[in-house]
């Protein structure tokens, strides 16, 4: 990030950039599931994945309030709701066309959200304290609050493993909701594409139909199926370790690519009211995802 605010790395680095922040990142997250264990992570049961979609749906309707009260027109407050409640700007881009949103609504969504994200990645460690946080309640709070999943490992390993993983298992739960959320806009939202405003974002892509593929991830069935060859015991340990060493490079690579994309000059382009808005839903997603670690009792 430094780097990139001293100077915009030159255009032959944008292919290699943008190959480390995702590419690689999922390369990352599937070796990554080899040293889960699946049954600790899993220790909350069924309630915990069922707190997950509620505080999605908690999320999303209470940023969108936020972002209408401080006068966000509705693309605009949809777009915040849902990068803030499921997973950033994946989650914009993916909204973006099937509302019909203007280009320069998803800018500014994308802009402060992606630059507070990193904010979230250095500061929520902080919070493991004060609140008297095991690490496994840490990493759930990280994976029910950090933006996107490369933000979750950097905000969750520091503390410790047990908080990356659980984290990263508990994000994955999450991303997942961006399926039926676009799958919801995509059926109040049908109006005939003549009639769509030429400066909607990516209008022509209003045209797909939902699809399972889009909704899951390769990535996230790697994930898991790598988990479950560890916790059924057919991959030896020795293996494991291997492919933990190697996710820990790739996820460093990653890491830098994520750095060297965050533009933080262009926070000067968003207005108040956005900053105003994703401030105040960050906020509220943390003060719910505590409450959701408290109800469920989760130790």
């Amino acid at each position: 990030m430094a780097v990139r605010s001293l100077r915009t790395p030159p255009p032959r680095f944008v292919a290699g950039v943008d190959l480390a922040a995702k590419e690689v990142l999922e390369v990352a997250i599937v070796l990554l599931g080899a040293s889960v264990d699946l049954p600790l992570l899993l220790r909350a049961g069924p309630a915990l994945a069922i707190g997950i979609v509620l505080l999605v749906v908690l999320g999303l309707g209470l940023s969108y309030t936020i972002g209408r009260a401080f006068g966000l027109p509705r693309p605009l407050a949809i777009l915040v709701a849902c990068g803030n409640s499921i997973c950033g700007n994946s989650a914009i881009a993916a909204v973006a066309p099937v509302i019909r949103a203007h280009r320069d609504e998803v800018a500014s969504a994308i802009a402060f959200t992606a630059i507070l994200g990193v904010v979230v990645v250095v500061g929520l460690p902080l919070l493991v304290r004060p609140l008297a946080l095991s690490d496994y309640q840490y990493g759930v709070m990280a994976g029910l609050t950090v933006y996107a999943v490369p933000q979750v490992l950097a905000a969750a390993f520091p503390v410790s493993a047990l908080s990356g993983q659980v984290g990263t298992l508990v994000k994955l739960v999450r991303v997942l909701m961006l399926g039926p959320v676009v799958l919801f806009f995509t059926l109040t939202h049908r109006e005939p594409l003549a009639t769509a405003d030429s400066n909607a974002f990516g209008v022509r892509s209003t045209r797909r139909t939902f699809s399972l593929a889009r909704a899951l991830p390769w990535f996230i069935v790697g994930f898991l199926a790598m988990a479950a060859l560890r916790s059924a015991g057919m991959m030896p340990a020795h293996v494991a370790g291997t492919l933990k060493a190697i996710s820990t490079w790739l996820t460093v690579v990653a890491m830098a690519g994520l750095g060297l994309g965050v533009d933080l000059k262009a926070i000067r382009s968003v207005g108040t009211p956005v900053i105003l808005t994703v401030t105040a839903s960050l906020a509220a997603l943390i003060g719910l995802s505590f409450g959701l670690i408290r109800v469920l009792a989760i130790r």
